[in-house]
């Protein structure tokens, strides 16, 4: 089917905007931890389920102990560092802002594929970034008390943000490489459609073992304990997991196989424009012509890297 990639990519845009406004209510009903903890244990169960009824057993088959590093480390770079600073910038600053600096992940992806794939770095690669970064400046800094410039947002909440884009760049890029050692390993009758939810449930495997140890280290298991007897914030995890470590980012690897990373990446960061109205109806999140020039040219600037391959 002619673009399929890309369908599939702008499917994951709208995927990512559900998973972003269930998130920041999860996150600050439930805590950041708990609830990454809560997605990671599902998203597995879920794969095992379906991996049962496709394959007939509960496991993902093939694959090589080169491959499952390069996706444990994808999981630990992408799922436990980048979302937990993703989710505690939705408490801070909320989802709408938080997505909008998810538009610097493709820009963290080309680099980190510069370095490890070898893959040239363009004169319109850098004008993308450069015109991303001003989007996001647009919206995010305004007139300020002391200086004619200054940040309208909490500083940690931005810094947890940077964290967040450049993590799931960087992650995405290592699935790449894990998902193509996995490819030439996988078993013969594996459909190809499968290899993406199999890399992804190694991914979920170092989430889940991150996330569990820094809840216990840093709140001890009695927030999970209060979590499951949450019916409430239960269904917001569970909504979570569907749309975001499930079926979001499986979808996200099955995009990079049937089109390149950087068209991959520009469709899946349509976002931040996608997520004003429903930020607005949920959460009353002030829409003004900043934020949505802003956001704008933040995509336009990412898109930019269809010119540069």
């Amino acid at each position: 089917m002619a673009y399929l990639g890309e369908l599939i990519s702008i499917g994951v845009a709208f995927s990512w905007t559900a998973t972003a406004l269930l998130s920041e209510f999860g996150s600050k009903r439930l805590g950041n931890l708990t609830l990454n903890v809560l997605r990671m244990a599902l998203a597995l169960l879920f794969s095992m389920a379906m991996f049962w009824v496709v394959t007939g057993v509960p496991l993902p088959s093939g694959g090589t102990m080169e491959a499952y590093g390069w996706l444990l480390l994808s999981g630990l770079v992408g799922y436990v560092i980048g979302d937990f600073c993703l989710f505690q910038c939705y408490i801070i600053i909320g989802s709408r802002y938080g997505q909008l600096f998810m538009t610097l992940a493709p820009l963290a992806a080309a680099f980190m594929a510069w370095i490890t794939l070898g893959q040239e770095m363009t004169m319109m690669s850098i004008v993308a970034m450069v015109v991303t970064l001003f989007g996001i400046g647009i919206s995010v800094l305004g007139r300020g008390e002391r200086h004619k410039v200054a940040l309208k947002l909490p500083l940690n909440g931005v810094l947890f943000a940077i964290g967040a884009a450049l993590c799931q760049g960087i992650g995405l890029v290592l699935s790449k490489i894990g998902m193509d050692h996995y490819e030439t390993s996988a078993v013969a009758n594996t459909p190809s459609w499968m290899i993406p939810f199999s890399a992804n449930f190694f991914r979920c495997i170092a989430g889940i073992v991150g996330f569990t140890l820094l809840l216990y280290f840093r709140e001890g298991f009695s927030p999970l304990r209060d979590a499951l007897h949450d019916r409430k914030g239960l269904s917001v995890a569970t909504a979570t997991t569907i749309f975001g470590p499930f079926v979001g980012v499986a979808f996200s690897l099955m995009a990079l196989q049937y089109t390149a990373a950087g068209i991959a990446s520009t469709l899946m960061a349509m976002t931040p424009i996608i997520i004003l109205l429903p930020s607005y109806w949920l959460f009353h999140t002030k829409i003004t012509w900043r934020s949505v020039l802003g956001a704008v040219i933040s995509v336009i600037g990412v898109s930019l890297f269809f010119l540069s391959k």
